[in-house]
Formats: C-alpha cells, sequence, structure tokens
C-alpha cells in the first residue's frame, strides 16, 4: 500500500498477505495437522526454504527426521520391506546397469550390514590410532587388500578393518597396497 505520494504506508507490505506468515495459521498447520513444510509450500506455489524461515521467525519447533518419519508413512524398513535385496534385474527400476561396479556394490543393503558389522567388532574405535567414532572424525571400513586387485577379498571379514578417515587417507598416502595387519 502506498500514500498520494507513492511511500509505502507503515505496516503494509508490497506483496500480498500469505497465511503462513501468521505464526497461529502456521502453528496449525505444521503442529496440530501435522503437514510438513514441503506441503504447505507446494500450497502458495513457494519452496520449502520460505515456511522454513517463517517457521524459526514465529520460534515454531521443526520435527526431527525421526519424528517427521513417525508422522508420514516412508514404508517398511530392511527385510520386511518387499523391495529389500532386489538389486538390479530384480528390481522394477533397473535400467542397464549404468553404475560403476564399486559404486554399486558400496550401495547395496549387504554391504551396509556387513560394514556396520565390522564398526561393532571393532568397538566403533579406530585399530590404528585408536580414536572413537565422534562428530569431526569419521570411521570408515577399510579394506586390507586392495578392491581393485582382490576381487576375491571385497566381502571377507578378515580382509576389513576399521579406520578414521584421518588415518585412512595417510594408508592409501603411503602404502598403495593398502594396510596389512598380521
Amino acid at each position: 500500500m502506498q500514500d498520494k505520494l507513492g511511500r509505502f504506508i507503515k505496516g503494509t507490505h508490497w506483496r500480498p498477505w500469505r497465511p503462513f506468515w501468521d505464526k497461529e495459521w502456521l502453528e496449525n498447520e505444521y503442529v496440530t495437522k501435522k503437514k510438513s513444510a514441503s506441503e504447505i509450500a507446494k500450497t502458495f506455489n513457494v519452496r520449502d526454504t520460505a515456511i522454513y524461515f517463517w517457521l524459526r521467525k514465529h520460534g515454531i519447533k521443526t520435527r526431527t527426521i525421526s519424528e517427521t518419519r513417525k508422522v508420514k508413512y516412508w514404508g517398511l524398513l530392511g527385510k520386511k520391506n518387499g523391495m529389500y535385496g532386489k538389486i538390479g534385474e530384480l528390481n522394477p527400476r533397473w535400467n542397464g546397469g549404468h553404475s560403476p561396479e564399486r559404486q554399486s556394490k558400496y550401495a547395496r543393503a549387504a554391504w551396509k550390514e556387513l560394514a556396520k558389522c565390522i564398526l561393532r567388532r571393532d568397538s566403533f574405535h579406530c585399530r590404528k590410532c585408536g580414536v572413537a567414532n565422534r562428530v569431526g572424525n569419521k570411521l570408515v571400513v577399510h579394506h586390507k587388500r586392495q578392491w581393485s586387485k582382490y576381487p576375491e577379498y571385497r566381502f571377507v571379514v578378515s580382509n576389513l578393518i576399521t579406520v578414521c578417515e584421518k588415518c585412512h587417507k595417510e594408508i592409501h598416502k603411503k602404502k598403495p597396497e593398502g594396510w596389512l595387519i598380521p
């Protein structure tokens, strides 16, 4: 809104009013009705970030991923999911195997379970320096014998160890063959 001289009138805005600017309305939609920020954003043809901006501005606590999963149906997890283990041609979204071998193997549930097993076995500590898993010090599963040169050892438990990212980089700098532990 502008006055006769073309100046904006205090308390008015050049954009048309939006309901999500109102705290009570936004709280009702997000908290009470449990709508997601994406759903609210689509209604008004704005981006999710606009809704998150107003949630923060109004002091409305946003949901964590685990809280979101409780509110929204995300399907069954793990072996209970009907698509579990359907990889390659068994998967309905299969379109000819364009991923490099290494990438496709690491993305599979079998590798993820094996990696968790190795981390647990090593008590979530780096086998080289002994540091624990912490923020800023991520642990990784390392192949003692190289992935590319020894395909038969790729998923052998005795060939896998837990190391922190710092030691992992150091291992690959010093020894191209990896780090062998007796």
